[in-house]
């Protein structure tokens, strides 16, 4: 985020590089740095001429080179994008001769998603000399609840650590279908406005009391009831809640816990930076922790396994995910 930010002030200050190669398994901040430099180098009249998209499976490296070479027409620079250059991937060091001397009046753009070029080869070595190598990678889980608050207070929102945890939960860790619902978020909600639950709820279509952050919640506090009231909504909405994602979220919650167990310093601080959470939730795996001992999580972790293989059919055929889940639930808070 912030070597994105970085390259995007650079350029606004008029330290314009010949070749921007963007490249990641995360596609949103190469998605936005090229989408800055189309909208913004050149004028509306410019583009006409000198601005032009292309994509990888209907090109070749060298007609690249060749529309880079061109010069400008009634402008003082000419700007190449290449979508998709991942679809390139066997010929793309060929552009190694291009970029150890690119035209200086082209501003050529590789957007090469989902894949990275190998940093020991001459075209990586070569671009980060004479342009701009940027590598968007992934976010973890834990990552992504921290990103959403920052994004939010670059747009000068806010948003509870609840809330942003019931997105990362709803919506995986796809950085660009989070931003989407973030802006109809923006566009309902007046600047200044905290992003909470409740508005998550009446806007998006996630519940706020049944969910799997509030699952793992009632399991940690041993809220028997509350936690039976909500595998029995997840039983009855199977394909909004799959039984999968519920297990992955509670191994991730109990191996948390484990974690936990093993820690010398269990200040606030410490436990939120080895756990990677936020601070907000320390109180909540602090609880869990008493109500969980070691054998009791190991226990619990082994019970995961054991319903997973089960719910793909191995030794439990035919059994409805949501009684998969009820029996899980029994085995481990009692």
């Amino acid at each position: 985020m912030d070597e994105a930010k970085q390259i995007v002030s650079d350029i606004q200050k008029g330290n314009i590089k010949p070749i921007y190669f963007l490249m990641g398994e995360e596609p949103y901040y190469i998605d936005r740095i090229a989408d800055f430099i189309s909208d913004n180098l050149l004028t509306e009249e410019e583009k006409g001429f000198n601005q032009m998209t292309i994509y990888g499976r209907d090109t070749s490296i060298e007609d690249i080179v060749s529309n880079a070479k061109r010069f400008p027409m009634m402008a003082e620079r000419q700007v190449v994008i290449v979508k998709e250059a991942q679809d390139l991937s066997r010929t793309i060091e060929n552009l190694a001769s291009y970029a150890e001397n690119p035209q200086p009046t082209t501003v050529l753009v590789v957007c090469y998603k989902y894949k990275k070029i190998d940093k020991r080869k001459k075209l990586h070595k070569t671009i980060s000399k004479t342009g701009v190598v940027f590598e968007n990678k992934r976010l973890y889980e834990n990552q992504v609840g921290s990103w959403i608050m920052k994004t939010l207070k670059s747009r000068d929102y806010d948003i509870s650590p609840k809330a942003a945890q019931m997105l990362v939960e709803f919506l995986g860790i796809d950085l660009g279908k989070i931003d989407n619902e973030l802006q109809k978020l923006q566009l309902i909600c007046k600047e200044g406005t905290t992003i909470t639950p409740e508005l998550i709820e009446e806007n998006i279509g996630i519940s706020k009391d049944f969910n799997n952050f509030e699952l793992t919640k009632a399991i940690g506090a041993g809220d028997t009831v509350k936690a039976h009231r909500i595998i029995n909504y997840f039983a009855q909405n199977p394909k909004d809640n799959p039984l999968i994602v519920t297990i992955s979220l509670l191994f991730g919650y109990f191996s948390k816990i484990l974690q936990y167990h093993g820690l010398q310093d269990k200040s606030k601080a410490a436990v939120a930076k080895q756990l990677k959470v936020n601070p907000f939730f320390v109180s909540d795996y602090a609880s869990a922790a008493r109500n969980y001992p070691m054998k009791k999580v190991s226990n619990a972790i082994s019970l995961l396994h054991e319903t997973d293989v089960k719910s793909k059919g191995v030794g439990a055929t035919n059994i409805p995910q949501g009684d998969l889940l009820k029996e899980l639930l029994v085995k481990i808070m009692n």
